[in-house]
């Protein structure tokens, strides 16, 4: 019995080729078709859009000291040395800017751009793109976190304005049509410089409130919501959008005229103000009915979902006095939430939270895992190379930034590119199919080729050899980050 069985699978092997490398990877040929397949290797990966970002600062430089962070000021640039890693903090591909109105137009009409523009040249130096918030003002009586000084001298010094919190104040008034004018101007330039950037992630869109945060934005006339939400939506059309859960009114009609995102900026409070505040918390008694309230609980679906710690690390600790249970509970309410990136203020991680801080990046946002992929074994010059695709988003969101599915074929000197038509930001969480074909190029060489795959950066000049942007936790990775899929022949 032993022998007949092991002569069988000796002759099924000779028939169809088939081939076990290992569990994670598998390749069947038959006379005329080449099926791999793939599994998850469990790997923690840096990948575009998703995961931990720096806050005011870039990867490599040195963290915020406990418990503390700073915002609302252009960056100092810390002297680098070259290293990229960053200590007790996740590796991250995104870098968070947030800087007040002052500091991008110091005279009216006169824009900082130069400051933009080296925080995004910086990002892209530090392997990051950056995301943007530009506030029109912080809280306090502090100049330097108030409206431009050429505004405050236009509208003049009075605070006292219907909405009045002594933490989130309106510092001017809203309603003030100038405010639409100039601060609405100005994210109107932003726009019109700045979208479909290469390196630009996405743009909160900061209405009203101390720090953009949108506190007393259900105050506001339809008349002025209108034009605030306009100035983002209008101009910003191929960079994503994020909006606060503010009120109803002003996320439906930020769902009316773009794809939005949503952001929040206190994750993680589950009673730090309870005693003040009835035990009221934001986890508890806010978040997951306002996301219903507002209309926003498929807006994920379009749209990146960003969340921002609650304090540090070190005060969830030191404050909230959280232990692992606590930090496994908001990390799982953030993932129902659809969580793609989490700012944390670039503080640090404590060492005994790394491990699951890691396997929550794992899910956070979208993770591609290529399960199989079936192609032919022999094509022609000038000929059709189909083929079929199954990946699973094995994350809990959508990619919001296309990243072009190309394939590549390469014999020694000669390589060649062949771009699919794929659509990457509708894999949405759970299984998908693409099935699809590319022509070989007319002028190939005859022979036998490797034939790769990768997820590649848009290419910014014509002519440059396409980067791999996206990795995959998948065995078969190339030296030069491209995914090997098999031998094919060119006739």
């Amino acid at each position: 019995m032993v022998n007949r069985f092991l002569f069988s699978f000796i002759g099924l092997t000779v028939l169809f080729g088939f081939l076990i490398v290992d569990k994670a990877y598998s390749e069947v040929v038959s006379s005329d078709t080449v099926v791999v397949r793939f599994h998850d290797t469990g790997e923690l990966l840096n990948n575009p859009g998703k995961g931990f970002m720096t806050f005011q600062r870039f990867n490599g430089d040195s963290l915020n000291p406990p418990p503390g962070w700073t915002e609302g000021f252009p960056i100092e640039y810390q002297e680098f040395d070259g290293n990229l890693e960053n200590e007790a903090h996740p590796q991250t591909t995104i870098a968070y800017f947030r800087v007040y109105w002052r500091y991008l137009e110091p005279e009216k009409g006169e824009y900082n751009w130069e400051m933009i523009d080296k925080a995004l040249s910086t990002a892209r130096e530090r392997g990051q793109r950056l995301m943007l918030r530009i506030p029109a003002h912080g809280s306090g009586a502090d100049t330097r976190r108030d409206v431009p000084d050429w505004y405050r001298e236009m509208v003049g010094d009075d605070r006292d304005w219907e909405y009045d919190n002594p933490v989130n104040a309106w510092l001017v008034n809203p309603e003030d049509p100038r405010y639409i004018e100039y601060y609405g101007g100005m994210i109107r330039a932003l726009g019109e410089r700045y979208d479909g950037h290469p390196d630009l992630e996405s743009v909160d869109m900061a209405l009203v409130g101390a720090w953009g945060e949108g506190a007393g934005s259900a105050l506001l006339t339809q008349q002025t919501r209108e034009g605030l939400v306009n100035s983002y939506t209008d101009v910003f059309q191929r960079t994503p959008l994020k909006m606060l859960l503010t009120d109803v009114k002003t996320n439906a009609y930020g769902l009316s005229q773009a794809d939005v995102g949503y952001r929040f900026d206190c994750l993680g409070d589950i009673g730090f103000w309870a005693e003040d505040q009835n035990g009221w918390s934001h986890m508890y008694d806010y978040y997951a009915q306002r996301i219903i309230e507002t209309g926003m609980q498929d807006a994920w679906k379009k749209g990146p979902v960003s969340l921002e710690i609650c304090y540090t690390f070190t005060n969830w600790q030191r404050l909230g006095g959280f232990g692992l249970e606590e930090v496994e509970y908001i990390f799982d309410q953030a993932l129902k939430w659809r969580i793609s990136s989490f700012n944390a203020k670039s503080s640090p991680v404590l060492e005994e939270w790394e491990e699951v801080v890691d396997e929550w990046i794992k899910k956070m946002g979208y993770r591609f895992v290529l399960r199989r992929f079936s192609f032919p074994r022999e094509v022609s010059a000038n000929g059709k190379l189909d083929f079929t695709s199954w990946w699973e988003n094995k994350g809990v969101a959508p990619i919001y930034q296309n990243y072009p599915l190309v394939l590549r074929l390469r014999n020694g000197d000669e390589s060649r590119v062949l771009l699919t038509e794929a659509d990457i930001r509708k894999w949405m969480p759970g299984d998908n199919l693409y099935n699809n074909s590319v022509f070989v190029p007319h002028d190939l060489p005859p022979g036998e080729y490797e034939l790769e795959l990768a997820l590649i950066e848009a290419v910014r000049e014509l002519g440059t050899e396409p980067k791999p942007a996206i990795k995959l936790p998948i065995k078969s990775r190339t030296d030069d980050g491209w995914y090997r899929l098999g031998t094919i022949v060119v006739n």
